[in-house]
């Protein structure tokens, strides 16, 4: 029997997505979908270490490797690989080391502009950034896209993604742009700007796969 590689989703907007990158990737992979909204709404409300004692109920349960397209919560879950004995990934973690990777600016800097549209993104993400990001020169800002999970959450999703192209076209002073959330993927295809844009989603899935592979 194939062991499949286990997405832990907060949004089920994520399904078709992987599975897409899947068929055109990685024909024949094996993905378990695993949607559970409310570990996001608990970590906006109360911060990502309280939706611990549930992640690892979930990640015990997995039967196998589990990839984090959440950013909110993957540094929790990676936190519990130890404990539960589950390989996890945060899916957005070959994003971040891309990132820290990406181009030097005036005296080797890389200046990495985060946009975030959920404020409880942006502490992991500068968080795995910066530990990627060890013993180079990296200098790291946020922005929080006002407006655009008001209208993800509203099912407006090009509306959300055409203010969070908007937030990044008017970013001048970048080597590149982190998009932190997997949700705002779909930003890339109206942006004007020449400055590189990261986004998590085939990146992470093609890491997690390789995660499987060594199970």
């Amino acid at each position: 029997m194939v062991t499949p590689l286990t997405l832990l989703h907060t949004s089920p907007v994520h399904v078709p997505v992987f599975d897409a990158l899947r068929d055109r990737n990685h024909p024949g992979a094996v993905l378990r979908h695993l949607v559970v909204p409310e570990l996001l709404d608990r970590a906006r409300a109360e911060g990502p270490q309280s939706v611990a004692p549930e992640l690892r109920k979930l990640l015990e349960g997995a039967g196998g490797p589990v990839l984090v397209t959440c950013s909110s919560i993957g540094g929790t879950a990676e936190g519990l690989a130890a404990d539960t004995g589950v390989p996890v990934l945060r899916a957005d973690r070959p994003m971040a080391a891309a990132a820290v990777r990406g181009g030097s600016g005036s005296g080797g800097r890389t200046r990495i502009v985060v946009l975030a549209t959920v404020e409880s993104t942006v502490g992991p993400t500068r968080e795995l950034l910066a530990e990627e990001g060890a013993g180079r020169s990296v200098e790291i800002r946020t922005h929080l896209v006002a407006g655009a999970w008001d209208r993800f959450g509203a099912g407006d999703i090009a509306g959300s993604h055409r203010l969070v192209a908007q937030a990044a076209d008017a970013v001048t002073d970048a080597d590149v742009i982190v998009l932190a959330q997997g949700s705002m993927a779909g930003a890339t295809e109206l942006v004007t700007t020449r400055i590189p844009i990261l986004t998590s989603q085939a990146s992470g899935l093609a890491a997690g796969l390789e995660l499987l592979e060594g199970v």
